[in-house]
């Protein structure tokens, strides 16, 4: 089996049901050249590799008629590198992904660039206010915390305790100034997360704070 990456452009849908109705809709078309250039360099990079490591679950890829559209599978054991480096790819051109194996788009469209760690599903490295919404809302067991990282030591994280309730944690520059507090609602979470990722502090700083010693 494979683990599927899908690459489409930026703003042509915006949930999963709109990506399948668009993914359609490229069916037939020859393939649009923003694909074909991800497609080579991916290729050309797998084609480094001895057969034995290679990052692609099918090579070459692309050259099939789908437009717009880049279908990257890959190993399982490959997920991680193969997302960083179709994030490296695709971003500057303005290309979103979208995982059907978690039902996620995501899209680069009004992002901030920051280390993002998913306590379920690893790095990523930008936020948008709609991903801080759908990663906190789906936050779960057995590693239900996400972070999100400016620079070291600047980072604020989030745990869900249980149900609706979340400790909300901040750092601002060492162990001295790191402090946390408990927010109620996921939703009230992913503002307060996106509120700090684009560093306004109105809301952050209406809240309690409690340094805690680490």
């Amino acid at each position: 089996m494979s683990y599927d990456l899908l690459l489409i452009p930026s703003g042509v849908a915006s949930d999963p049901t709109e990506v399948e109705a668009y993914l359609a809709s490229q069916e037939g078309r020859d393939e649009a050249a923003e694909a074909a250039e991800i497609a080579a360099e991916l290729n050309a990079r797998n084609a480094e590799l001895p057969e034995e490591e290679s990052f692609l679950s099918v090579a070459p890829i692309g050259g099939t008629p789908y437009g717009t559209v880049l279908h990257i599978p890959s190993p399982y054991d490959a997920i991680g590198f193969v997302r960083n480096l179709v994030f490296e790819l695709a971003t500057p051109r303005d290309y979103a992904i979208f995982d059907p194996q978690l039902n996620w788009l995501i899209d680069p469209a009004g992002h901030i660039p920051v280390t993002v760690t998913h306590g379920g599903a690893g790095e990523f490295p930008y936020l948008t206010e709609t991903l801080a919404g759908l990663w906190v809302r789906e936050l779960g067991e057995p590693s239900p915390y996400l972070i999100v990282e400016r620079e070291p030591q600047f980072y604020i994280q989030t745990y869900r305790n249980a149900g609706e309730d979340f400790t909300l944690e901040y750092r601002d520059g060492g162990p001295d100034r790191h402090f946390g507090t408990q927010v109620s609602g996921a939703a009230a979470v992913a503002d307060l997360i996106w509120d700090w990722t684009r560093q306004e502090r109105a809301r952050l700083d209406e809240l309690s704070w409690e340094q805690l010693e680490m």
